[in-house]
């Protein structure tokens, strides 16, 4: 502990005796983490004074008789706080506990900002003192919502401010990105629609060729059933005839990973088609997955710009909004 030179004050009493008294000045060490500690004269009371605009608790500490100063953060620092760095500075107290002036303890979690609102009382071990809470200059957490707010206030005005001149030169940034995208997907589009006739033409004839297979299934089972042979022969050949179609149905599932339904096959069926004739053709699939992906963003871009209630719809939301675009 560094100290200044001790200064002597000799005082004369009655009975030509002498008292003594050793007053220290303790060195202020820079940079405060939690708590500043000042060595003063013997104390007998707690206070809290205001010091650069935080909060300092001049505490009696019992072991020592001396007082020690702890600086807290009121937004941010808690009574377990104050009370964990009074039992760092002094290990001989066991009991810290903060009441109210109405003698109504204050919970460890309750802020700095809380504790200083009203005056309080803090007992050490069997000692307890009552504390003044001086006005507060410290911001409090209604001010700093009270901040929020106007700063809000200011960047809507500047936005009403700025809101024409930059919704303008945007939109015709977002129409100019819109048309030469357009430009490249043109090309592109055209062989799409070409491979998507091809396939689906494909589609379409396997569907009316297993529908002509089902016509003729029938035709025949029924021709053997009543013309040729009886009902009693021609029964577990129809019972076969269902039981290996759940066998297919089932196989179809183990080998695509995907149910036996008409619209699963259908979709099946055309995207083989049209991947296959994709890559005879050289057509990239992917390139025009993203430009329309692209065209897609800016068009919801203009969207929001000129929707004055999307414009304050936040990110998330926005792209709640944007539909999605097609893909093959």
């Amino acid at each position: 502990r560094h100290t200044s030179t001790p200064v002597l004050l000799i005082n004369m009493l009655a009975g030509s005796q002498f008292s003594f008294r050793l007053a220290t000045v303790a060195w202020r060490p820079v940079g405060i983490a939690v708590c500043h500690r000042s060595l003063c004269s013997v104390a007998t009371s707690a206070s809290v004074v205001y010091q650069d605009g935080l909060p300092r608790f001049r505490i009696p500490l019992p072991s020592r008789g001396k007082a020690c100063q702890f600086t807290m953060k009121p937004l941010t620092n808690t009574v377990s706080d104050l009370t964990a760095s009074i039992r760092n500075e002094d290990r001989g107290v066991e009991q810290i506990i903060f009441y109210t002036s109405d003698g109504l303890r204050i919970a460890g979690s309750d802020s700095i900002e809380s504790l200083l609102r009203r005056d309080f009382d803090v007992q050490l071990n069997d000692q307890r003192f009552a504390v003044t809470v001086p006005e507060s200059p410290v911001v409090t957490h209604e001010s700093v919502d009270q901040l929020a707010d106007l700063k809000a206030m200011i960047s809507q005005l500047h936005s009403a401010l700025n809101t024409p001149e930059y919704q303008l030169a945007k939109e015709k940034e977002l129409m100019q990105q819109l048309q030469d995208l357009q430009l490249q997907l043109e090309p592109m589009e055209a062989i799409r629609g070409q491979l998507a006739e091809k396939a689906s033409r494909r589609t379409r004839i396997l569907t009316w060729l297993s529908l002509s297979y089902m016509g003729v299934q029938f035709g025949v089972l029924a021709r053997l059933t009543w013309w040729e042979y009886s009902w009693d022969i021609m029964e577990p050949v129809t019972y076969f005839v269902g039981y290996g179609t759940a066998i297919a149905c089932y196989a179809y599932y183990v080998l695509t990973k995907q149910e036996y339904t008409f619209p699963a096959v259908w979709d099946r069926e055309y995207l083989k088609k049209f991947y296959k004739d994709a890559d005879k053709s050289s057509f990239n699939v992917e390139q025009y997955n993203e430009l329309r992906q692209r065209i897609n963003d800016v068009q919801s871009d203009l969207r929001r710009l000129r929707d004055p209630l999307m414009l304050g719809l936040p990110l998330q939301q926005e792209k709640l909004m944007k539909p999605q675009p097609e893909q093959q």
